[in-house]
């Protein structure tokens, strides 16, 4: 297994642009099985994430080439066949098949899907959002099953702001005939990268960006050409790792505006940047200060994504600050890493923890628990004294395109071994 060896105490200084989303990427390649003709799509980040996903659309017939981060994809002769999750298909983001395959072919069978351990994310929500569109549920004991006589436009409300269980009732409903509309619907960057792709491909949904969508259906989708939004949880961890080491970086190719919550935060710390139309610059910092509350919730709030690497940020503040994960029973794991590096916390329950600043962090063995977590962990050895190595980053490679290339060419002394 591939380890990062880092040397710690090195100035970031430079610039870096932000790769395309991998949240939005994987539904969009999902929604390519409703266009009727061949896409190209751009911007899309070359990690094991996306190429498990590719495989897994090859496997039921699509026709796909990846190159330079653009795919092209002809999904007009995919059969409707099981899904497994075996060896590299063993992956959270395929329950996004669930909708556009119900919605093409009346009918489905997957597996259920595997990835990250955050906690137990049943499939609760989705089904419920497809029986309202008008489907049936097979089975749920030994695989995901679901059968319609034809779906319907339907007022939906979600049970929950669940992101994969809205954009899997996007896609059902785009190509469904009558309007429906999604109430309680997420509205993350990523969910609006799908409806806007949809549009482009001839889908009529609006209130993108809002917690109500209405859609009405259309009898096909046409191709075309899209370009995948930049990846606002890797601009956040770049932004991280430029405060962390007091750097002045320019951080390219996102919008600003996907983390107006996470700008708050930063403020509040002492953090010091200048925002642009499609870029933030981070600039050298004073002392920073502990924050009241770190608290995730679904967007525009505090993302989940980011609320393990900005606890490393917390570390190096002034004082005591509390995170409240309100979404991942599993998502405070990482700090039991962070304390062998000399971190210092105090979990109150398997949501809340008090981190307390400022600590000099050391430079030791430890290991990656997700993706997230992951890049936390290289967030924590760009600060510590002397030499870590971090280990399991498979994790890391699911989410971060060529992470290590970026941080070098910004002053970092990381290794791939």
């Amino acid at each position: 297994m591939a380890k990062y060896i880092i040397q710690g105490g090195k100035k970031l200084n430079g610039s870096v642009k932000i790769s395309g989303s991998k949240n939005a990427a994987l539904p969009i390649l999902c929604a390519t099985l409703l266009a009727g003709k061949p896409v190209t799509l751009k911007n899309v980040p070359d990690i094991a994430d996306i190429r498990a996903m590719i495989s897994i659309l090859k496997s039921i017939g699509a026709d796909v080439k990846f190159k330079n981060n653009i795919v092209k994809i002809d999904s007009t002769k995919v059969k409707n066949q099981y899904i497994g999750n075996e060896g590299e298909h063993c992956m959270r983001a395929s329950i996004l098949l669930l909708g556009p395959l119900l919605a093409k072919f009346k009918k489905v069978k997957m597996a259920f899907p595997g990835g990250c351990v955050l906690g137990k994310r049943p499939i609760e929500t989705h089904l419920l959002a497809l029986e309202g569109l008008g489907a049936k549920v097979v089975d749920t004991k030994n695989d995901i099953e679901m059968k319609t006589n034809g779906l319907k436009g339907a007022d939906i409300v979600m049970s929950e702001l669940s992101v994969t269980a809205t954009e899997n009732v996007i896609m059902a409903a785009v190509i469904t005939q009558g309007t429906s509309v999604i109430r309680l619907a997420a509205a993350e960057p990523h969910v609006q990268d799908l409806c806007n792709f949809l549009n482009k491909l001839g889908a009529k949904i609006s209130g993108v960006g809002t917690h109500e969508l209405t859609i009405k259906g259309v009898e096909s989708l046409k191709g075309g050409e899209y370009s995948i939004t930049g990846d606002y949880l890797e601009a956040g961890t770049f932004i991280i790792a430029a405060v962390l080491t007091n750097g002045e970086v320019e951080v390219k190719g996102i919008d600003p505006h996907h983390l107006d919550s996470f700008w708050q935060k930063l403020s509040e710390l002492g953090a010091q940047f200048e925002l642009k139309k499609n870029s933030v610059i981070i600039k050298p910092h004073g002392k920073l200060k502990a924050i009241s509350q770190l608290r995730t919730a679904v967007h525009p709030s505090f993302p989940t994504d980011l609320q393990a690497p900005f606890a490393v940020l917390l570390t190096q503040a002034q004082g005591n600050s509390k995170i409240f994960e309100t979404l991942f029973d599993g998502r405070l794991n990482y700090l039991f890493e962070l304390e062998k590096m000399g971190a210092k916390f105090d979990i109150l329950n398997p949501h809340q923890a008090i981190i307390s600043g400022k600590t000099k962090l050391k430079g030791v063995p430890i290991s990656s628990w997700d993706i997230r977590a992951g890049a936390a962990m290289v967030l924590a050895a760009l600060v510590a004294d002397g030499i870590t190595e971090i280990s399991n980053i498979g994790f890391i490679d699911r989410g971060y395109d060529n992470l290590e290339a970026k941080l070098q060419k910004l002053g970092a002394v990381i290794e791939r071994v």
